[in-house]
């Protein structure tokens, strides 16, 4: 591998362009070195856009170029597992976009074959490298709020989209796995990965995806999650941690920039930590450093963290019986 980190992008869609431009800019410790996409014409489009090298017009392409250290996957949720595979399979380290795989299994069979290959693999869960979440952590545990009792979250948005991505079943769409992953790692940040019990409820279109996911997490101590995600209805993107002595309100919670700390009886305070760019330059230096240093895996966002959040998103679906095609 070169000192300069050389990145491959699979896909050319709207995320694509997010981490595309990222990279771009940041400082010369990387390269975008080539992008694919199932259409030659797209990948071309693309390249021209951010003067990237070499497009290709199929994913096996990119993945069989020696000058490739990393692959970024933002295709299809449906998609990831088999292109995490054809990555790993062919030497590449991979950041895939979240949801990691439709499943549980897909995730777990993941991480296995990246030990296996001695290869990094991490879940682009951007979220939880926000610099403020440090502060945020900071606060939580010199017991300022006191002890952590229940977690809310929230995020809603609408599409003009009906039966492309966003919602097609075929593509692993649905409000809970585009959007509630990032309500369900919200509050596992805090309250952790396990929860005791799940109770859930699933608001379902004519195509058998979910609009709207609310989910109540239970956790053995008593603490609580009450989590909401939809597509075809706006929700600020919003957080609250509530202790027994105080609040944190997150807004924006998916990326913040600020935190604002409510004790109880006392003023209230806002920390302020501005992002560099657009906050997926964390995630992004995490994955480079793990490379360098020969590490299969992120100590920020482990593989552990990934399953598990696909394991409680399994659990919903299941309990309300909405299925994808590959697992019926």
């Amino acid at each position: 591998m070169s000192q300069k980190i050389r990145w491959g992008i699979l896909a050319t869609g709207t995320i694509a362009h997010k981490f595309a431009t990222t990279i771009a800019q940041m400082d010369d410790g990387r390269e975008t070195a080539a992008v694919a996409s199932r259409s030659l014409e797209k990948a071309r489009a693309f390249a021209d856009e951010f003067g990237i090298p070499k497009a290709y017009g199929s994913y096996e392409e990119l993945v069989s170029d020696p000058e490739i250290d990393i692959v970024y996957i933002a295709t299809p949720h449906s998609e990831h597992a088999n292109n995490m595979k054809l990555c790993l399979e062919h030497g590449k380290h991979v950041l895939c976009e979240k949801p990691f795989t439709v499943n549980a299994d897909e995730a777990v069979e993941i991480f296995d074959l990246a030990k296996q290959k001695n290869l990094f693999a991490m879940e682009a869960f951007w979220t939880k490298f926000a610099p403020v979440y440090r502060d945020m952590e900071r606060v939580i545990a010199s017991g300022e709020i006191g002890e952590l009792r229940s977690i809310n979250a929230q995020f809603g948005y609408t599409t003009p989209e009906r039966a492309g991505r966003k919602f097609d079943p075929s593509l692993a769409g649905g409000a809970l796995l585009d959007v509630g992953v990032y309500t369900l790692g919200f509050a596992a940040m805090f309250l952790g990965y396990f929860p005791q019990r799940i109770l859930s409820a699933l608001s379902k279109n004519d195509l058998g995806t979910d609009d709207l996911a609310s989910v109540l997490l239970e956790y053995e101590n008593g603490q609580t999650a009450q989590l909401t995600s939809a597509i075809q209805t706006v929700m600020p993107v919003w957080g609250e941690v509530f202790g027994s002595a105080g609040r944190i309100e997150v807004k924006d919670f998916k990326c913040p920039q600020s935190i604002r700390v409510i004790p109880n009886g006392k003023d209230p305070y806002t920390i302020e930590r501005p992002i560099e760019i657009n906050g997926f330059e964390y995630e992004i230096y995490e994955a480079e450093n793990c490379v360098k240093n020969g590490e299969q895996q992120s100590k920020i966002m482990t593989p552990e963290n990934t399953i598990a959040v696909m394991h409680m998103m399994d659990q919903v679906r299941r309990d309300n019986r909405m299925f994808y095609p590959t697992e019926k």
